[in-house]
């Protein structure tokens, strides 16, 4: 009963950010999910290397506001 508590509650704390939600030249199909810090920083090195973004505080701040609750799966 612990581990499906614990597996529930890292479930909750899982953010998303998918790239298809956001128009762009690229059609960029990325989706990166994970633990939000992990997510804002993956995502933030994604928009420079790939989407020509310069990284800042407030790409981080936009990122963050974007991030989505991913569903749970277990």
């Amino acid at each position: 009963m612990r581990q499906v508590k614990r597996a529930e509650e890292a479930a909750m704390t899982r953010k998303t950010v998918d790239c298809r939600k956001y128009p762009s030249a690229m059609n960029c199909s990325l989706s990166i999910s994970g633990e939000e810090e992990e997510v804002v920083r993956a995502a933030a090195e994604h928009a420079v290397s790939v989407h020509e973004h310069t990284d800042s505080p407030e790409l981080r701040e936009q990122i963050r506001a974007s991030l989505d609750d991913e569903k749970a799966t277990v």
